[in-house]
């Protein structure tokens, strides 16, 4: 089994939930974060005032899938959440060496 952990922009995330759910995703766990990478923040103006925005807001989504799915639901995140523009994300692939369903007791591929 693989965790796929993939940062998109948040206003990607509907479109691509849409695309793994048809991949085949059943399950993911969506977090919202703040970060920043090679575009290290922005500036803004407020009430006339500029200031300096560090922290960029993201989406972190945390997916375990079959280690046979793992390259075509990267794909999938790739090809969607891209805007080709600085700041589209990062994803990380990890072995997962246990999972386990609290209610029934499945465990790895079964417990997904």
């Amino acid at each position: 089994m693989k965790l796929i952990i993939a940062t998109i922009k948040p206003f990607k995330l509907e479109e691509v939930r849409e695309a793994l759910t048809e991949a085949g995703v059943r399950g993911m766990m969506v977090t919202e974060i703040k970060g920043f990478g090679s575009q290290s923040g922005h500036t803004e103006i407020y009430r006339g005032a500029e200031y300096a925005v560090n922290f960029v807001p993201k989406i972190k989504l945390e997916i375990v899938v079959p280690a046979t799915m793992a390259d075509q639901i990267v794909e999938t995140i790739t090809k969607t959440a891209k805007t080709g523009k600085i700041g589209d994300g990062k994803i990380f692939v990890l072995d997962v060496e246990q999972a386990l369903r609290v209610r029934t007791g499945e465990t790895n591929e079964e417990a997904l």
